[in-house]
């Protein structure tokens, strides 16, 4: 985008400006490395004392801030996200025309709508559809009965195995693998009986898929993410399991088959969720805990051992082999005394 007037983005966005609004930006960054024709924005308290060395044009931040500031301020209530809606006017997006790349394959009985881009070496089979203006990128694969909804944009190597239904507008990041197999096994005479994964997966409008997460389809049922779900990278998703409306979920969690999560809930990175679980509405899981029953309360929750030095967590190891005989002892005084 070429360059914009401090009045043209608080009109646009809804923001008031602090200053000369006659400044024009072209681009965005850090405080700490913004540069004289660019936007920064203030977020979070601890970085207010770089307001003063900032070379930014301006900045968008919050009304008590503007006192420190010695640029000019767009003024918000909420900057990050503000931040976050001008930042996309700077974000270069390349052309996709419409139409299907002389390499890719789409087999006689999928519909493509004629707005839809496909890219070089794309697989799309019998019984799937790509909706309106949809962008399917290089490399993609998808399966049959798969169906791609209007907007949506699937970036490059994105897998949809088989009964997957994906929303408007959502975005699927490289590597991502929907729809495989749920890990569904029964033991029989020593030996595993693979169960047969029937269901599908749902996933809602507006949802983010991350670079190389799994979401396997159910085994009956289909694994469904509701409306605005975002989950980052390398995330696993079990089969059977829900996930609620505007929740959103750091790289290298999972959740175990069957789980329910609710509404607006944050799952922090590396944490877990064991099978047959269920979280209410706006729950909050830090990062690295295990969630091993269901939360019935809203809040925030964590578990696991604090980091500290080796020598102290070995100490504290050897100590926790005698919490058992350390609770019997104290029993043991309690019935004395």
């Amino acid at each position: 985008m070429s360059a914009i007037a401090l009045t043209e983005l608080a009109d646009r966005f809804g923001l008031e400006v602090h200053g000369d609004g006659a400044l024009t930006i072209v681009g965005v960054g850090t405080l700490e490395s913004a540069q004289p024709d660019q936007l920064s924005f203030l977020a979070n308290p601890k970085y207010r004392g770089q307001l003063a060395q900032t070379a930014a044009a301006a900045v968008v931040a919050a009304a008590e801030a503007v006192v420190d500031a010695r640029c000019a301020v767009l003024v918000s209530r909420n900057p990050y996200a503000d931040f976050a809606r001008i930042a996309a006017l700077f974000e270069p997006r390349p052309a996709r025309p419409p139409g299907i790349h002389p390499s890719a394959v789409i087999d006689v009985d999928a519909k493509v709508d004629a707005s839809a881009h496909v890219g070089a070496l794309v697989t799309i089979a019998a019984g799937a559809s790509v909706g309106a203006g949809a962008v399917i990128g290089p490399h993609c694969c998808i399966g049959e009965d798969c169906h791609v909804g209007p907007g949506a944009h699937l970036v490059a190597r994105v897998t949809l195995v088989t009964r997957v239904r994906i929303g408007a507008r959502v975005l699927i990041h490289p590597g991502a693998v929907i729809g495989a197999d749920g890990f569904g096994l029964a033991m029989d005479r020593g030996q595993w009986l693979k169960v047969p994964q029937l269901g599908g997966v749902i996933i809602g409008d507006d949802c983010e898929i991350g670079a190389n997460t799994t979401i396997d389809r159910g085994a009956l049922g289909d694994t469904v993410l509701e409306e605005d779900v975002r989950l980052d990278n390398q995330i696993q998703i079990a089969h059977n399991v829900r996930i609620g409306a505007h929740s959103a979920m750091a790289g290298c969690s999972a959740v175990a088959g069957s789980a329910r999560i609710g509404r607006y809930c944050l799952i922090g990175g590396g944490a877990g969720v064991l099978g047959h679980l269920e979280l209410c509405d706006k729950v909050t899981i830090t990062a690295m805990s295990l969630v091993t029953h269901s939360i019935r309360e809203p809040g925030e929750y964590s578990s696991g051992t604090p980091l500290m030095d080796n020598r102290s967590w070995r100490r504290s190891a050897v100590r926790f082999k005698q919490l058992d005989e350390l609770a019997r002892q104290g029993s043991t005084k309690k019935r004395d005394s």
